[in-house]
């Protein structure tokens, strides 16, 4: 008897939150009851290596690996179709944008995904599945690309943050049998954006191993990179994007030395706001205090070896790289943003702290000083095995 045929389609497997949980996601199905195709529009990413054996890594195609080139790029590979479908997507997103809205990347995506997807090659070719997976990927890709019995499309971020054009964005989600949500709080975002969906809507957690994270965890020994004599060591985890928030870091860690706390903040991470957080450290003068490691295949030792994790974020979907922490008894702090009380039991396994700078600040320092919270909080995190890997029946429940 034929195994039930799956196809899961993502951007490419660079370290991220979602990427993770897809690594997560790919290593909790039972490959002996389903075969997997993972199709990636670009075969990049240090996560690539973490990928199961059981699992086919398609072959990439051109015109979807040019998705995130430079127009020039795409145009000197020969593909002038994609870059007028680009460029049409930034005409129309401009209109909108100057009618409606401040900047938003996620809006722009739609725009770009109904112009692009037209042209991009058909998937027939690989069969009809019995579950094709849009993961982390332009959203109209499967429905008009993939053959399939059943689909499901993911969601990973905070609708309520995000100005969208919602009409043109309908049609693409209503293509879909299931809408996967990661947190209650999430649904409820997207929800109130699309109420028609959800009858669509299906709750699975990303993924995450404890015993996965706590083995890479003991890799190699960070402590010698991350070194900062007495001072307490922060440590971020993220892309160098606006929902990380990490260009108000410096300013941060500035009021929180101002209030005679002596830290140092290491971030790793890369990404499109690098020079804008450089130039931030500059104007605090934190050079010496907020500290850029860059991107790390392994981040998990610089979590075991830091003394405090702080996600600083302006929005999430469901953080990832938080539960991570709390699998290796970090103690962590969250902004509040609006899906932060979906993760943390404040006081209890870790700490909410105001999105102001300077409330934050003061939240963070009397944090440090409280030793004995940090130890109660560390104890309940010994306590918590944090595993979830039962929601992936939750995921062959969509076939």
């Amino acid at each position: 008897m034929n195994k039930p045929r799956i196809f899961i389609a993502a951007h490419y497997l660079e370290i991220g939150g979602a990427e993770i949980s897809l690594i997560g996601l790919l290593n909790a199905i039972d490959h002996d009851r389903f075969d997997v195709d993972l199709f990636l529009y670009a075969r990049r990413g240090e996560l690539l290596a973490l990928v199961p054996p059981q699992v086919r890594l398609l072959p990439e195609i051109p015109e979807y690996a040019q998705m995130e080139n430079p127009i020039r790029d795409v145009i000197a590979a020969g593909h002038w179709r994609q870059a007028l479908a680009r460029i049409r997507a930034k005409i129309r997103y401009s209109r909108w944008r100057r009618r409606n809205n401040p900047p938003s990347p996620e809006a722009f995506f739609q725009y770009l995904d109904n112009e692009i997807t037209p042209g991009l090659p058909s998937q027939h070719n690989l069969g009809e599945y019995d579950l094709a997976v849009n993961f982390i990927a332009l959203k109209n890709h499967i429905p008009a690309k993939v053959r399939a019995k059943k689909t499901a499309v993911w969601i990973h971020t905070d609708f309520s943050t995000i100005p969208l054009n919602a009409p043109l964005e309908l049609p693409a989600w209503q293509a879909y049998d299931h809408i996967v949500s990661i947190s209650p709080q999430v649904t409820a975002s997207f929800i109130n954006v699309f109420p028609t969906l959800a009858p669509k809507i299906v709750e699975i957690e990303n993924i995450l191993s404890p015993a996965f994270v706590r083995a890479r965890a003991e890799a190699f020994d960070a402590r010698p990179e991350i070194h900062a004599g007495k001072a307490v060591k922060l440590l971020s985890v993220g892309r160098f994007c606006t929902a990380k928030n990490y260009d108000n870091v410096p300013d941060i860690c500035r009021r929180i030395i101002e209030k005679g706390i002596d830290v140092v903040w290491y971030i790793i991470g890369f990404g499109g706001d690098e020079d804008l957080i450089r130039r931030k450290i500059a104007e605090a003068a934190m050079e010496k205090r907020v500290i850029i490691l860059g991107k790390k295949t392994n981040p998990y030792p610089y979590i075991k070896a830091c003394d405090i994790y702080v996600q600083p974020s302006r929005y999430e979907g469901k953080s990832v790289t938080v539960r991570e922490a709390q699998m290796l008894c970090r103690p962590v702090v969250v902004t509040d943003y609006k899906t932060a009380k979906s993760q943390i039991d404040d006081g209890i396994d870790g700490r909410i702290v105001p999105m102001d700078n300077e409330a934050c600040a003061d939240a963070i320092a009397r944090f440090i000083s409280d030793t004995d919270l940090q130890a109660r909080i560390t104890r309940n995190l010994e306590t918590n095995d944090f595993g979830n890997e039962a929601e992936v029946l939750k995921f062959y429940d969509l076939i």
